[in-house]
């Protein structure tokens, strides 16, 4: 199974920016990646009427629309667990999630001082990084929020190799 590493933080603080500027230098590397964005929020991205929809309306627990290049899939009663979706995985080198700060998994929390100056995890024993714009010193590594092939390092190191 490839390793999951959670990139946690409060709202606002620049999760996304630091996985889409970290992504790239992985792949470059030769890691295959996948991401989970995590969402608190039911979510439906089957337009209603579409044949897609149309299956699961009539009862299919999984559809799956694929098109050269491209596949989708909608799949009824999924817990939420990390655990649950690591098997979708099963080709890539890394999964980085977006949120999941409950699961316990190794965990970077993003930090910006324009947010909170605080870390929200900082007693939570999966924290394993923090990326932040504010000086701080912790038990973990501190990696700037420009310091991408640092934070690139210390992922491949620790959790790749």
């Amino acid at each position: 199974m490839a390793p999951i590493i959670c990139i946690v933080g409060r709202s606002q603080t620049g999760k996304t920016t630091l996985i889409e500027k970290l992504i790239p230098v992985l792949k470059g590397r030769g890691y295959r990646i996948g991401t989970i964005k995590h969402s608190h929020h039911i979510f439906d991205f089957d337009k209603t009427g579409k044949d897609s929809w149309r299956h699961k309306d009539a009862g299919a627990e999984t559809v799956i629309i694929a098109s050269p290049g491209k596949i989708a899939m909608i799949k009824n009663d999924h817990e939420g667990t990390l655990d649950g979706l690591q098997n979708f995985f099963a080709d890539l080198d890394l999964v980085i999630t977006e949120g999941y700060k409950g699961e316990q998994k190794p965990k970077i929390e993003v930090v910006r001082a324009a947010r909170h100056k605080e870390v929200m995890l900082a007693d939570d024993a999966n924290l394993i990084a923090v990326a932040t714009d504010v000086e701080m010193v912790m038990e973990v590594p501190v990696f700037g929020l420009e310091d991408i092939d640092q934070l690139a390092d210390f992922i491949e190191k620790n959790y790749l190799i």
